[in-house]
């Protein structure tokens, strides 16, 4: 009851990572019933293909041995060159056709999926071997489905085997009085005429099982809500730790900069919302900011200025312009410089009439 709970929150689709995830331990999208038509249609390219050829090499081999079987050692040395020398002659008939049934069942799989280097599918597990969890696979609705598709599998082919062969009973009666050779090429025309029609019949049906097999591989692979939140957390971090430590750096970036507000030469005002403050010494090639801020940290960049007697002037269009064009510890914009070279210069005018 909570397995079925727990399967009916998921309702988000798979990340990327998950589905990565699934590839490197091996749980991937398969479908037999494809692998199995990839491995029909090659057995029926291989014998409309390489059949002469195959058996007109088996035939020479055969042909020799026995001709020759009066002149065979019967010693042990004798039967093994024998044995050796059939063997090589059979398999060079048949390496070909061989190695293109091997690359069709390869193919199969191939085309479902990327390949996968895992050993997890065959890791011995308790769950596979337990009794309780075999019972619920074959009573589970998959295991139904496959029995459908088995029993439907057997009908449409027995279908088409029964409509191809029904008209040609009274040929396959005569096969007995046939010539071997005769039999052999009738029964290659009717082999592929067969493996012709279930080769079209099992297109449609690795087809249908693939969507399902896929439906039901995304299906388990599917997401809670929690599940996303947590592999969030996990590749881009705790929300709640990264703005802990933005508000740390934050505060750092802060008190640096109230540290270097004694150094400034005047402080630009709203009079109450924006504070910039500015150094300029002689040499420079144009006024820097040392600090700027809003609200609390624009009066307590107020308060700093104050106690350690730098000037405050009020230039509320100038303070707001530099508050929005100049970062901390960069030099002001151009079109700033008229504006802030007549404040420097009344702030050093009254500086020199006190002194």
């Amino acid at each position: 009851m909570a397995e079925e709970q727990d399967q009916t929150e998921k309702t988000e689709d798979p990340t990327q990572k998950r589905l990565d995830e699934a590839h490197e331990k091996g749980n991937v999208v398969k479908s037999q019933e494809v692998s199995t038509w990839f491995v029909l249609a090659g057995g029926t390219l291989v014998l409309m293909s390489f059949s002469g050829t195959m058996g007109a090499g088996l035939t020479t081999s055969f042909r020799g041995l026995m001709e020759s079987s009066h002149r065979i050692p019967a010693d042990g040395p004798g039967l093994m060159r024998l044995t050796e020398t059939f063997g090589f002659e059979t398999l060079a008939a048949l390496a070909i056709p061989f190695l293109l049934l091997a690359l069709a069942a390869l193919a199969g799989n191939m085309v479902q999926h990327r390949l996968v280097w895992s050993t997890q599918p065959i890791t011995p597990k308790l769950e596979k071997i337990s009794p309780a969890a075999g019972l619920k696979r074959l009573f589970s609705k998959i295991a139904l489905a496959n029995f459908v598709k088995g029993l439907v599998k057997l009908a449409l082919i027995g279908s088409v085997m029964t409509v191809i062969l029904w008209p040609k009973r009274q040929q396959l009666e005569s096969f007995v009085t046939l010539d071997p050779l005769a039999t052999l090429a009738v029964a290659k025309s009717l082999s592929l005429e067969i493996l012709g029609a279930v080769v079209a019949i099992m297109a449609v049906v690795a087809a249908l099982d693939y969507l399902f097999q896929y439906r039901q591989w995304y299906q388990k692979l599917k997401m809670s809500v929690r599940e996303l939140k947590e592999e969030f957390k996990q590749s881009e971090g705790d929300p709640a730790i990264k703005a802990k430590i933005r508000q740390l750096r934050q505060e750092r970036a802060r008190k640096r900069m109230m540290a270097a507000v004694p150094s400034a030469s005047v402080v630009i005002t709203n009079p109450t919302h924006y504070a910039v403050a500015l150094r300029y010494e002689r040499g420079m090639s144009a006024p820097e900011c040392v600090a700027k801020g809003l609200d609390l940290v624009a009066l307590k960049i107020r308060e700093v200025a104050a106690k350690h007697d730098i000037p405050v002037v009020e230039n509320p269009p100038l303070a707001r312009a530099l508050h929005a064009t100049v970062e901390v510890d960069q030099e002001i914009p151009p079109e700033h410089y008229k504006a802030v070279a007549e404040v420097i210069g009344y702030v050093m005018r009254l500086k020199n009439a006190t002194l």
